[in-house]
């Protein structure tokens, strides 16, 4: 006999149609629990656990009874509890992301893109922010709690987060690595070839005639140099040397790329094109060539990295390096999901890495007067 037999009698009037919840009474409405999907379905409370963890059991459910049940769920409004699913050592269906700067645009579209791509894994995702003058390990404890989460990814450099780390690498939770920078590699890892990137967009440069091509890098965390070093190495194979004054360095700010710029165009012999470390630099350099009245791309180029929303709106549109973020998170997240659901995969630290495609807008021309 099911748990419905047991229940008050109604009156006719009052009697739910078969199959459909109660009327909802007035005032806050109590959560479902499984007990309540266990009546409505008239199958066991251990029946609906089953079929709502989604575990294996060695007894096959039917498949009628598992609609049944799904049925009820979605009728009633069942939502789980994450919190006590982790605590049963269940699937809470969470996925951990530490993001190292919420100040960066660029973190903005890539916790997007993480969002949905979790959520078309079945997933949720619990954001913790991890900044420079923050205790790290507070932040992970309080709040994303591993032990309640599936899998953690790491989004950006943790190397000045010694303690994170190790707590991360005690855990039992899996954990994926973003663009980490100069942190150590600990975990599986996904990143984009940023010297390919930077190489790229100079090579646009010189193919439009620029020799004169100063960079303007941004001071990231933990002196992360891998792109200046990448500019470096790509003038002097090509032109044999970096003309004097011609690096750049600056907050990652639109202040300072306006402030770049302005030191830049000062020098006796300024350049005609200049490439950026970051999106956000080169929104200042425009600024500052507009202020100066170094029009572009007619008498500066510019090239930016990372094809952040607002650069297609700029004026002129930037010419940037587009980070292929959907790639790697959508990479990162099927890595995160697979080790939370497999408990025997393999951990081993290692790199996969994707390469920024040039993005060709209006802020990049040939050098005027032409040079020869």
């Amino acid at each position: 006999m099911s748990h419905l037999a047991n229940g008050p009698r109604s009156t006719p009037d009052e009697a739910p149609e078969a199959g459909q919840p109660p009327a909802p009474s007035a005032g806050p409405r109590a959560a479902v629990t499984m007990r309540d999907i266990a009546a409505a379905a008239a199958v066991s409370q251990s029946t609906v656990s089953r079929v709502l963890s989604g575990v294996p059991t060695k007894v096959r459910i039917g498949e009628e009874t598992r609609e049944r049940v799904i049925q009820a769920s979605r009728r009633l409004g069942y939502r789980p509890n994450p919190l006590a699913r982790g605590l049963r050592g269940a699937s809470t269906n969470l996925i951990g992301a530490v993001v190292r700067d919420f100040s960066d645009p660029f973190y903005a579209g890539a916790v997007e893109a993480l969002v949905k791509e979790a959520m078309a894994h079945g997933y949720n995702v619990v954001i913790g922010h991890v900044h420079d003058h923050l205790d790290a390990a507070a932040s992970l404890t309080s709040v994303l709690e591993t032990r309640h989460t599936d899998a953690i990814i790491l989004l950006g450099d943790m190397g000045a987060q010694p303690q994170l780390l190790a707590d991360l690498r005690a855990s039992r939770v899996p954990v994926v690595a973003l663009w980490q920078g100069t942190s150590p590699l600990e975990f599986p890892t996904v990143d984009a070839n940023d010297r390919a990137g930077i190489q790229t967009g100079l090579a646009h440069l010189t193919s439009l005639g620029h020799r004169r091509i100063a960079f303007v890098n941004a001071e990231l965390p933990n002196d992360y140099r891998v792109r200046e070093h990448a500019y470096l190495d790509f003038m002097r194979e090509r032109f044999g040397t970096v003309p004097a004054g011609y690096l750049e360095r600056c907050p990652n700010t639109l202040a300072g790329g306006d402030s770049a710029l302005r030191r830049l165009l000062a020098l006796p012999e300024p350049p005609t094109a200049v490439a950026t470390s970051t999106d956000l630099v080169a929104i200042g350099v425009l600024h500052a060539a507009h202020s100066l009245g170094a029009t572009v791309p007619e008498r500066l180029s510019v090239v930016g990295f990372d094809d952040i929303l607002i650069v297609s709106h700029t004026v002129p549109a930037l010419t940037t390096l587009r980070m292929p973020i959907a790639e790697v998170v959508a990479h990162a997240v099927r890595q995160a999901v697979t080790l939370a659901r497999d408990p025997e995969a393999a951990r081993t630290p290692h790199l996969d890495v994707f390469d920024p495609a040039l993005v060709v807008r209006d802020s990049t021309a040939p050098p005027w007067p032409a040079i020869p």
